[in-house]
């Protein structure tokens, strides 16, 4: 097999966890070709590149999230793949016709759409695609009622994805049908539009990791069409924890220590509960969330003569938190 693997590395260190990703060209005789240099025969200089860093804008947004390490030194391999790639062909030499079609494995709330908006606009920065614009859809938007309609609506949003990502959520239900279903269709039609436009999109298929791998497995050709796997393991309870006091910071509120003792043991029996459905970053964003609003009727309740002291409006207190039975509980009361 032949390509290009490269580790990521920055200001000299690597990453924590090192990943090595082989990305395949199209044009494996091209690709084998050897590159003829008398030796001779200077190579020419290498032009400059432009002198903003491209990647500073995306550490920026990769920097906040909590954990991921992988998937930040993943990013960083694509980045370091496309600036070294686009070094060699100002030198002379074979750049390589890449694949970027990726696969995105991790429960729901692991952050799969986030990074997918992120690297789109890696892609866009550093001239791969035209627009870098993310078309985030899922099989409902796929998969039509009648022959022929599938095609339609698949070649449409394929359409609108040229320049940009196309990101397909929880793909592995367009093979649930089996043979004789619509999904099949759209599978089919998805797998021709990545030959037809190829390098004028890029498509992302994301889910379940179970589900993902037995949804490869219906096509024998599907997994050699995407080079690049990326696993999104679920936050820890601690990880959990920093997100939430995140979201909470970002809101300019602040839990308690009581507060944070109630989630924690929340998130410890709902994570135990409910292991293969736990929704990660986004259960707790509902929590927070929904915290705020019962902060909200408290603080009206309580102040209902007066205006509350700052300290009072930014607190989210123990009793703010409420989980769905505690909720149900007191509505009856």
């Amino acid at each position: 097999m032949n390509g290009h693997s490269i580790s990521g590395m920055k200001n000299g260190t690597r990453p924590s966890r090192q990943i090595n990703v082989v990305l395949r060209g199209y044009d494996t005789n091209q690709a084998s070709a050897p590159a003829h240099q008398p030796e001779s025969e200077a190579l020419p200089a290498v032009k400059p590149l432009p002198p903003s860093d491209h990647f500073a804008e995306i550490q920026k947004e990769l920097d906040p999230m909590i954990g991921m390490e992988n998937v930040k030194a993943l990013v960083y391999e694509i980045y370091a793949l496309l600036y070294i790639s686009r070094m060699r062909s100002e030198a002379g030499l074979h750049g390589g016709s890449q694949v970027y079609h990726m696969i995105f494995r991790g429960n729901p709330g692991t952050g799969k759409t986030t990074i997918a908006r992120i690297i789109a606009k890696l892609f866009q920065k550093m001239g791969v695609l035209s627009k870098g614009h993310l078309i985030e859809v899922e099989r409902a938007d796929l998969v039509g009622e009648y022959i022929g309609h599938t095609a339609q609506k698949t070649r449409d949003l394929v359409r609108k994805a040229l320049g940009g990502v196309l990101f397909v959520d929880e793909a592995y239900s367009l093979a649930r049908g089996g043979e004789k279903d619509f999904g099949k269709e759209a599978i089919d039609t998805l797998v021709k539009a990545m030959e037809d436009h190829r390098n004028q999109f890029i498509l992302i298929l994301a889910g379940y990791p179970l589900e993902i791998e037995q949804f490869l497995l219906t096509n024998p050709g599907l997994p050699s069409r995407f080079p690049i796997q990326i696993d999104f393991p679920d936050y820890s309870i601690d990880q959990l924890i920093q997100i939430a006091e995140l979201m909470a910071k970002d809101r300019d509120y602040v839990l308690m220590p009581q507060s944070v003792f109630k989630l924690r043991q929340h998130l410890m029996t709902e994570k135990m509960n409910d292991m293969f459905s736990f929704s990660n970053a986004r259960y707790v964003r509902n929590v927070i969330e929904k915290s705020i609003r019962h902060q909200a009727v408290r603080l009206l309740n309580q102040y209902a003569s007066g205006v509350p002291p700052k300290q009072e409006l930014m607190t989210i207190r123990p009793e703010d938190m409420k989980w769905q039975a505690e909720s149900a509980s007191s509505s009856k009361l």
